[in-house]
């Protein structure tokens, strides 16, 4: 099974995929660490991407994806997958997959990002995202207000886990 974990910069992607794969004792990947250097360098200048930026990005995880899937390897991807189109391509396997969209009132995620350290997303691109966000009418919805061991132990309960 592949759990995806999307939302905006700041939402807790990394944090609670990682506490979610640890606790479950399956594969994590950060999907940022598949973005071609053009585009992290693109969002650290206080650029939004556009969609044919992420293309490729995309293009990556969805190879990600389907490779987990074909060696049964659970996994947990932290991706902010923020338009439908983009959670379209990466679903190679409806069966197989869940998608979790995180969220939390826009002020939290902004306090969040300010507070951030060492990361190339800057709080100047929150409002771009939250812009192009289409909220997933077929995703588990988790607020992430809460602590991150509450927030883990609820996707547990939630994904039946």
């Amino acid at each position: 099974m592949v759990i995806i974990l999307m939302g905006v910069s700041g939402a807790g992607k990394t944090t609670l995929g990682k506490r979610l794969a640890g606790a479950l004792g399956w594969r994590f990947l950060e999907g940022d660490d598949f973005h071609p250097p053009a585009n992290v360098a693109k969002m650290a200048a206080g650029t939004p991407l556009t969609d044919e930026d992420r293309l490729p990005w995309l293009q990556r995880l969805r190879e990600r994806i389907t490779d987990a899937l074909a060696r049964g390897e659970d996994t947990v991807l932290a991706c902010s997958a923020l338009k439908q189109s983009y959670r379209v391509m990466l679903t190679v396997d409806p069966a197989r997959q869940r998608w979790v969209f995180l969220w939390a009132p826009p002020a939290v995620i902004a306090e969040r990002l300010a507070k951030r350290v060492g990361h190339f997303m800057p709080l100047s691109l929150l409002d771009s995202q939250l812009v192009t966000l289409e909220v997933p009418a077929d995703a588990l919805q988790v607020d992430v207000t809460p602590e991150p061991d509450e927030v883990v132990a609820t996707l547990r309960a939630k994904l039946g886990l």
